[in-house]
């Protein structure tokens, strides 16, 4: 069953269950699955790029949380950070930081990394291989860590 499936599926459930939050979250994937659709030339996205969409919502809710937490405003924060862990369902399990730098040595190995000037490269290949498994951000500190 494709992801944009599974979505209205659970948007369905969430207005049987009157879930506003839910219905929300869902709502506000599925219209960004409906755009990433209009702007290929045939009108389907692959799995891949629904993977992408999700991670980038979910992404965007935390980084909301983030700036209301910092503002004071618990209130606004509370809602973005329950919309995330709504869409994060959609998501495959994420890895834990230990697996991920497993994979960031196993590249380093094979890229034959010395140092900082290789991140680009290591960052690259790594973000291939873990591409949806693991955020952008958590992948930069761990190849960082390990270069330095």
């Amino acid at each position: 069953m494709s992801l944009q499936k599974q979505v209205i599926d659970k948007m369905k459930e969430a207005m049987k269950s009157k879930d506003k939050v839910a219905l929300t979250a869902l709502r506000a994937l599925k219209s960004a699955f409906m755009l990433a659709n209009t702007e290929t030339s045939s009108g389907d996205t692959s799995e891949a790029d629904e993977l992408k969409i999700v991670q980038k919502q979910v992404k965007q809710r935390k980084d909301s949380a983030v700036i209301f937490s910092e503002q004071g405003r618990d209130d606004l924060a509370a809602p973005e950070l329950a919309e995330a862990a709504i869409l994060e369902q959609f998501l495959p399990e994420a890895l834990s930081n230990e697996e991920i730098e497993k994979v960031v040595k196993e590249v380093i190995a094979k890229v034959g990394a010395s140092g900082m000037k290789d991140m680009g490269k290591v960052m690259g290949m790594v973000s291939k291989e873990l591409a949806g498994q693991a955020d952008g951000k958590t992948i930069s500190n761990i190849v960082k860590q390990t270069l330095a």
